[in-house]
């Protein structure tokens, strides 16, 4: 009863294979985060400058995305983590932080990649 899980991740969303005796569950997970985060600033502030102010309001709404989404795989078996940029790497090391990394198979740079690829990927299957 292996609970294998593969998810292709970048900033804006996860898309979530898991497989379970053979069943296969798709979940995708938003963060609703824009690509270049606008949040309403004045000059500045005690806390530091309001790029600062940006820099990390973008940080904890990211953390908060990936902890989204290590509390949907925490009780997978084997993890395989896909996607295009820093995303990937960003949250390996979330993982690493739950205690959860010795689950990790594979980090691997792709593109875009349909839900059925992600799926095959996670199956060990290749599409040709």
């Amino acid at each position: 009863m292996k609970n294998r899980v593969g998810l292709w991740i970048d900033h804006r969303k996860a898309v979530i294979v898991s497989i379970k005796d053979d069943k296969e569950e798709i979940k995708k997970i938003t963060s609703n985060i824009e690509k270049h985060v606008r949040f309403s600033s004045g000059d500045g502030s005690e806390d530091g400058s309001a790029e600062d102010v940006r820099d990390r309001q973008f940080g904890n709404h990211l953390n908060s995305y990936y902890d989204e989404v290590i509390a949907y795989i925490r009780d997978a078996d084997s993890i395989q983590i896909f996607g295009p940029g820093e995303a990937k790497g960003e949250l390996e090391k979330r993982i690493e932080h739950e205690g959860l990394k010795a689950k990790i198979l594979a980090i691997e740079t792709v593109d875009k990649m349909t839900d059925r690829q992600i799926s095959a990927k996670v199956r060990g299957q290749s599409l040709t």
